[in-house]
């Protein structure tokens, strides 16, 4: 949790011993828990973030069309869709998924760019951690680091969220 954090920042400034530049955290279009404290708090500090499942397991890249019986991967119809099941728990999931579609398909570009992108463009984000399973994934994430979305598309993409429970509070993220 945010406050967690901030105690230890300021532990590690009353000991004199090395704070922490950089908060890796789990945020993406679907899940943006992180806005309401812990984004805010790094920003304000000069803490670097670096979120982990910028694509959400495959959710904002298309491989699941429509809810999770939908994936087209076979890592999306194996055992890793429970732990995908497991932290994308919110109403809105696929509807923000085939938001990033449609983005995608207007301006050209694939719907994990439209992502990556979005996260780019958010206060304290430096370095997304992706993952990626062919080097030509590599090439269009880095592709993305070209692309600024207009005010219209990401009020288009984030309208449909709506707030989760905190992973945190239940024992994981």
């Amino acid at each position: 949790f945010a406050w967690q954090f901030v105690e230890m920042q300021m532990l590690a400034r009353m000991n004199g011993w090395t704070p922490f530049v950089s908060m890796q955290n789990h945020y993406n279009l679907v899940y943006r828990e992180e806005e309401r404290e812990m984004i805010p708090y790094c920003a304000k500090e000069g803490i670097a973030v670096m979120p982990w499942s910028p694509l959400a397991r495959g959710i904002l890249t298309g491989s699941y069309r429509g809810g999770f019986e939908g994936g087209s991967t076979a890592r999306s119809q194996g055992g890793d869709r429970k732990r995908t099941e497991s932290l994308y728990r919110g109403d809105a999931v696929f509807t923000i998924a085939e938001r990033v579609v449609q983005v995608a398909g207007r301006l050209g570009r694939t719907p994990a760019q439209v992502a990556l992108a979005w996260l780019l463009g958010k206060p304290a984000v430096t370095a997304p951690i992706v993952g990626v399973s062919k080097i030509e994934q590599l090439d269009q994430l880095v592709e993305a680091t070209t692309l600024k979305l207009s005010a219209e598309d990401v009020a288009f993409l984030e309208a449909p969220y709506q707030p989760v429970e905190n992973l945190l509070s239940i024992g994981y993220s």
